[in-house]
């Protein structure tokens, strides 16, 4: 019987101590600061992006499959849904002036939250996003008939467009 408690006390014991780190005070000295006020950034490495080209030889039909694609797999969550029920929307209705101004918003900017700032009218649009898409889509994005968007749409109306 004394075994057993002693067995148990010492189980309990190792099993508390391999749950608590081996070396506390390296622990607490990693880490990246971030935007702390003594923080040089000397350690963060800026990598240029491509600059954005206009794809020339690119039918209609094409440059609207790519867009729908480009609206629907975008680097957060937000843009993805607002970007792919706006595309679910307007894209087919888009002419050629209209589509080129789409392509230029949703891909030359190298951050998709200024797009959802502009879209959501957290931020000013810059002059070279100005226009009539922009423009449909902040109103888009104000939902004023409050459909519940909470995911992207599925795929399954393309096939009824292309009928």
């Amino acid at each position: 019987m004394l075994s057993a408690l002693v067995a148990k006390r010492l189980v309990s014991g190792v099993c508390r101590e391999s749950l608590r780190p081996a070396v506390v005070e390296l622990v607490t000295t990693r880490g990246y600061k971030g935007e702390a006020p003594d923080d040089s950034r000397g350690d963060l490495i800026e990598i240029p992006l491509p600059p954005w080209t206009e794809k020339d030889g690119e039918t209609a039909d094409i440059k609207r499959r790519r867009l729908l694609f480009q609206s629907r797999k975008r680097g957060m969550l937000e843009n993805c849904i607002l970007l792919s029920l706006f595309a679910k929307q307007y894209l087919n209705t888009m002419n050629e002036p209209q589509l080129r101004q789409y392509d230029r918003l949703i891909n030359e900017p190298s951050n998709d939250w200024d797009i959802y700032y502009w879209a959501t009218e957290a931020q000013p649009v810059p002059d070279v996003y100005a226009g009539e898409i922009m423009d449909l889509l902040k109103e888009f994005t104000k939902n004023k008939d409050q459909e519940q968007r909470l995911d992207a749409p599925n795929l399954e109306y393309l096939d009824k467009g292309s009928q």
